[in-house]
């Protein structure tokens, strides 16, 4: 299974063992503008696969962040409430917004797209 998935809400996850980080992806990123503010969820946040996770404001619209998987929040980079314009340099890696611990259920992953598919999606839109 790949590392990184994508959902059609321009969120990514990146799976190691039973752990899932979380984001947004670029097209989201440059879509939004301006990151302003990232609402973290609370460690000990229980949540199941497309549920809202946690929310973003930008210059331009607020939005929710939908969970990729289902699973329990352990972490959140607290780095975003000082410098949440990190969203918008760096969404794949340092913008990670929650760490997940996750079952691993192969349908819910099957329900998610690989990066070639994200990119074709894109096209489409």
């Amino acid at each position: 299974m790949p590392d990184t998935l994508f959902t059609k809400e321009h969120e990514w996850v990146k799976l190691e063992g039973n752990v899932a980080s979380v984001g947004i992806t670029d097209f989201a990123a440059h879509q939004l503008g301006d990151i302003t503010f990232v609402e973290l969820p609370p460690v000990g946040k229980a949540v199941k696969q497309f549920e809202v996770l946690c929310g973003i404001e930008s210059v331009k619209t607020a939005s929710d962040i939908y969970a990729p998987l289902s699973g329990k929040v352990i972490a959140v980079n607290a780095a975003l409430n000082d410098t949440p314009e990190v969203v918008n340099e760096s969404p794949e890696a340092e913008a990670w917004m929650a760490r997940l611990e996750i079952a691993s259920d192969p349908a819910e992953t099957a329900r998610l797209m690989t990066r070639d598919q994200y990119l074709e999606y894109l096209k489409g839109l």
